[in-house]
């Protein structure tokens, strides 16, 4: 069963369902049945035609659904035909979708969570740590966001910024390696960047170019983490590297900044520099400081105490952590990395070491422990 096959299908099913009149709960219900159908059915009997297997499934199921409830009734005008199986049309919907996710109707914060989950396939965990809140609070927004949709004509446009906030996310979840969800995150990007003038659309794909660039660097033959600092430039792709350059510099010459093009020139500052240690730190902090006055965000002036303590030296680094909530994600790695700069092994590996109790995912966990292993190796010997 080609799992990765029926995820990618996923969202342009939910897509012609909710255009051929269901309402977004109802087809996301109908679609969630076709696929377990599928797990079902597919390796005994695999569909020359996928997507048309799908949503000719997905559609039978949402009219099962609509006559069975009699409150549902008046659903039956627009659910009055089966679909004649064949093939689907050959239209991507995910980026429509996207849009549909992002309602006017709908608040940024429950469009964003209602796409990750809906469109994106995260997890309502992944997406309540994302958002720094508890998972029950997040599907609770997530059920108040797909009432809010029910019913809501597909036609009707969404903000482009929350759209924009949704694949930054999606992108940064593949990248992280628990969904492989960043090559799409691209190419949606791409479609939106086809469709939509705007710098910071273009600053978005640009920031995921520079990132993805990296990808091939960041993970060691063994599995474990690769640190930017000792990464084999070598291997960074230098072709996704000049295109997301010449994006950015086209974005920044229209005078219009936003968090996307700033975090985009931090990306191209690091994809500059031959080495790590000829990284331009003053020049990042300098966009930190950017970023920070168009955010306010505590994980940019998070990310900002690093850039500090490479630019001014890890005891300026450290005073600026110091304002900062030791709640924060990645606040104990961050502190570790700081101290064993500030000459402070013993404290740094504690430090490290309760970072990797609170990493995300298990490559971050493994990467801190081993830096927790290897100063406590030197206190030791």
């Amino acid at each position: 069963m080609d799992e990765a096959l029926l995820r990618s299908l996923t969202p342009s099913v939910l897509a012609v369902l909710v255009r051929r009149g269901a309402d977004f709960a109802a087809a996301e219900d109908a679609v969630q049945e076709a696929l377990v159908e599928a797990v079902r059915v597919w390796p005994a009997d695999p569909p020359r035609d996928a997507k048309g297997w799908l949503v000719t499934v997905a559609w039978r199921k949402f009219l099962d659904a609509v006559r069975s409830d009699a409150a549902r009734r008046r659903r039956e005008d627009v659910a009055d035909g089966e679909p004649a199986p064949g093939p689907a049309p050959e239209v991507d919907d995910t980026l429509q979708l996207y849009f549909l996710c992002a309602h006017p109707s709908l608040t940024p914060a429950s469009a964003v969570a209602l796409t990750l989950r809906a469109v994106g396939g995260l997890t309502t965990r992944q997406i309540a740590q994302a958002y720094l809140v508890p998972e029950a609070t997040m599907a609770q927004r997530i059920s108040r966001a797909k009432r809010t949709v029910s019913g809501v004509r597909f036609e009707q446009p969404g903000d482009v910024a929350t759209v924009l906030r949704v694949l930054y996310l999606v992108f940064n979840e593949g990248y992280s390696g628990d969904v492989d969800l960043a090559a799409e995150a691209i190419r949606l990007t791409r479609q939106l960047a086809a469709h939509v003038d705007h710098p910071e659309v273009a600053g978005l794909l640009a920031l995921m170019l520079l990132h993805h660039a990296r990808r091939a660097a960041r993970i060691a033959p063994d599995g474990s983490l690769v640190p930017l600092a000792e990464q084999d430039r070598a291997r960074w792709d230098t072709a996704s590297i000049a295109e997301g350059v010449a994006i950015l510099q086209a974005a920044l010459a229209r005078d219009r900044l936003g968090e996307f093009q700033a975090q985009a020139a931090i990306a191209a500052l690091h994809a500059d520099a031959p080495t790590a240690e000829e990284t331009d730190w003053v020049q990042i902090v300098e966009w930190y400081d950017e970023l920070v006055r168009l955010t306010d965000s505590p994980l940019v002036r998070l990310n900002r105490a690093v850039a500090v303590g490479e630019a001014d030296g890890p005891r300026a680094g450290l005073a600026a952590l110091a304002d900062l909530d030791p709640g924060l994600p990645r606040h104990a790695a961050v502190a570790a990395h700081l101290h064993e700069r500030d000459g402070d092994p013993a404290r740094a590996a504690r430090l490290y070491a309760e970072a990797a109790r609170k990493a995300p995912n298990l490559a971050e966990r493994d990467h801190l422990t081993r830096q927790a292993a290897r100063l406590n190796a030197r206190l030791r010997g």
